[in-house]
């Protein structure tokens, strides 16, 4: 109790340094990272606004694609506009509560959204394997108790983060070699032993990342198989086009978030901002780039999202005209 007041009672604030080694570019770097967000942020509200409005998507899996919407807007806005102030502006400086509030909501949705995934994977695993009872099995209402299952387990795993940061008091080096509060950057600022974070936290790496990637392994290799089995040539492309929008997007938020926990951990080999870099990317590459996937993968998706910008392209026409 001690050590947790002398945490919280320390007005000093923490020091993020950015991408180590990379100041001098950071004016640079800034430009790809804006462009991204603003990317991501314009196509996952796109997505969340066609979805809302058009009732023929008010489908189990649309709500899971607006499930992911939310969880990318969440991950990407916990970090990059801050990023962007020291990239900017040079504001390095974050306060404890600040940094523990970045760090429980960043690593909270991201264990979120690993659950949506599973989630998605016996979507189309039940569409696939058995389409007869995919209404009865996956109904709007089902989705959304998954929905707040997934966001209750990511809170019980997360909470304990800061809580365990808060047992030891910070050394006087506050210099954090990152864009944002990672939990272990956070933790090896501790003087103290931080084996009980270390453990925490890779526990948490094995519960929730290894078994939900086994999880969606299994689906689809459930999947793979009843796909092998169809005889009809044209229900096999569909089935096909069906899960190859779902297999980019979750290797393509799994691949960098593993290197990321497990070059923290074990690869002090790997240059700093190599690692802060590898970080930052899938906080910035798949949300900017899921929407799009399944713009252009999903028909009756795109179809509607395609009529909603064409009518905005319209009526700016139609404005500039007037004008």
């Amino acid at each position: 109790m001690a050590a947790f007041n002398l945490t919280r009672s320390d007005p000093s604030p923490f020091i993020l340094m950015g991408i180590p080694g990379l100041e001098a570019a950071h004016i640079w770097i800034s430009i790809p990272f804006s462009m991204f967000y603003i990317i991501s942020l314009f196509g996952n509200f796109m997505l969340l606004f066609v979805v809302g409005k058009e009732q023929t998507l008010h489908k189990p899996m649309y709500l899971l694609l607006c499930m992911l919407a939310l969880t990318d807007i969440g991950m990407s806005t916990s970090v990059i506009p801050k990023a962007l102030c020291i990239f900017w502006f040079n504001l390095k400086g974050i306060t404890v509560d600040g940094c523990f509030t970045q760090m429980f909501f960043l690593h909270m949705l991201t264990v979120m959204q690993s659950a949506i995934l599973v989630t998605m994977a016996f979507d189309r695993y039940v569409a696939i394997c058995n389409p007869l009872r995919y209404a009865t099995i996956l109904t709007n209402a089902r989705i959304a108790k998954l929905g707040l299952v997934s966001l209750t387990r990511a809170v019980l795993f997360i909470l304990p983060l800061p809580l365990l940061l808060s047992r030891l008091p910070f050394c006087a080096n506050r210099i954090i070699p990152h864009t944002y509060c990672e939990h272990m950057a956070v933790a090896k600022m501790l003087c103290g032993d931080i084996t009980v974070n270390r453990t925490y936290g890779l526990v948490i790496a094995l519960v929730v990342i290894w078994l939900d990637l086994m999880l969606i392994a299994l689906f689809y290799g459930l999947i793979i198989r009843a796909i092998l089995r169809i005889s009809s040539k044209k229900a096999h492309q569909k089935a096909l086009n069906t899960c190859t929008a779902h297999i980019c997007v979750m290797l393509m938020s799994y691949a960098p978030c593993l290197f990321s926990h497990l070059s923290q951990r074990f690869g002090q080999g790997i240059a700093s901002h190599v690692h802060v870099t590898f970080a930052n990317f899938y906080l910035l590459v798949p949300p900017m780039l899921n929407p799009i996937i399944y713009g252009a993968k999903t028909k009756e998706l795109r179809d509607k999202m395609g009529k909603y910008i064409c009518r905005s392209l319209l009526l700016g026409a139609t404005d500039i005209k007037a004008v």
